[in-house]
């Protein structure tokens, strides 16, 4: 080995041990080893918790996944539809572990892995506030740490549950929900249809009066006309599989009960379902995500950040429903911005 050569290899080794030495670089190593250690006793799998509820009809199994480990920021997700599943929000797996935000699946009774009591009577907003109050208490979420996000319905549901249980949370996020059905009903009418072709529009009216909601006609209708420039901006073809895995195993017999069979407003048990008197109400941190393209309006999820005490909005120019997916970028920097605003002591972040 030459002189130069050894000189080298020295060199290497000695910045080597210097990087090992640096208590910053040992910080980093150590919070990513703590965010991915699993800490829960027992045999490991994978995070996964069932939780057990009790309801009027008995007691039913809820299925949650733990990713990541953050004593400090504990993220419950809500999914919409009514009926969903949690699996269209697996795209956050590419954005919050790598800022040791922890998050945590959740399929409310009736929908993916949770247990599915078959009967209509269950789905309730009062009901479901319970239930998760009660995933609440057996994932020990807390004030210090408990950050809950719905998404459409989902939003509905966290802002029923923050108005009973707001000394329970850290933040409450609101993503691409309205506080009012029919506020939105009257933008889905007097905006969205009018947007559609009129004569597409014209046969889906026809079908709806027909109440034939199971005529394939119905849906091919919808996708292309309304689905790819409301719910989520790209081709059928090009959807995102995780979207596609959770909308085919919608729970139709809750979508139905509590939306309604058709697209353009509710005609469900949310039908009348208006809390845009109450949010003064809510003093925890929220941040409400609106998006120009989405079936709700942007200027009534901006303006709920103004009826809040400490709101935040957070504006998706190119998003429509599914703007996590379709403004992925401004989604997950906003969202992500405010957690950690908060985690810092900020009531109201601007985004």
């Amino acid at each position: 080995m030459t002189f130069k050569q050894t000189a080298l290899v020295l060199m290497m080794a000695m910045a080597t041990l210097l990087f090992a030495c640096n208590p910053k670089n040992n910080q980093s190593a150590q919070d990513s080893s703590g965010y991915f250690k699993d800490t829960t006793p027992g045999i490991k799998n994978g995070g996964v918790q069932m939780v057990s509820i009790n309801t009027p009809k008995g007691k039913f199994n809820i299925w949650t996944k733990r990713i990541g480990n953050n004593p400090k920021i504990k993220v419950l997700l809500l999914n919409g539809g009514p009926g969903a599943t949690h699996e269209y929000f697996e795209c956050m797996e590419s954005f919050l572990p790598a800022e040791g935000i922890e998050f945590i699946y959740y399929d409310q009774l009736g929908c993916g892995n949770s247990d599915n009591p078959k009967d209509t009577s269950m789905w309730d907003l009062p009901r479901f506030v319970e239930e998760v109050e009660q995933v609440r208490q057996a994932l020990k979420l807390d004030k210090d740490n408990f950050y809950l996000l719905g998404h459409s319905w989902g939003g509905i549901l966290a802002a029923q549950y923050a108005l009973k249980y707001q000394k329970n949370l850290k933040g409450l996020i609101i993503s691409n929900m309205m506080m009012s059905c029919p506020a939105y009903g009257k933008y889905a009418e007097n905006v969205l249809a009018q947007q559609l072709d009129q004569k597409v529009l014209a046969r889906i009216r026809e079908l709806e009066a027909k109440k034939d909601f199971e005529n394939p006609e119905y849906m091919n209708l919808l996708m292309p006309n309304f689905y790819t420039k409301h719910i989520l901006r790209l081709p059928l073809d090009q959807w995102p599989e995780p979207v596609n895995r959770s909308f085919n195993k919608i729970n139709q017999s809750l979508y139905v009960t509590m939306q309604g069979p058709s697209e353009f407003g509710l005609s469900g048990k949310l039908e009348k379902w208006d809390i845009t008197a109450e949010l003064p109400k809510l003093s925890v941190p929220v941040l409400s995500i609106g998006a120009q393209f989405d079936t709700m309006d942007p200027e009534h999820m901006k303006w709920i950040a103004t009826q809040v005490q400490n709101g935040s909005y957070l504006y998706c120019p190119n998003g429509s429903h599914m703007s996590m997916y379709d403004d992925q970028q401004t989604y997950m920097k906003g969202l992500i911005k405010f957690i950690k605003a908060v985690d810092n002591g900020e009531k109201k972040v601007t985004l």
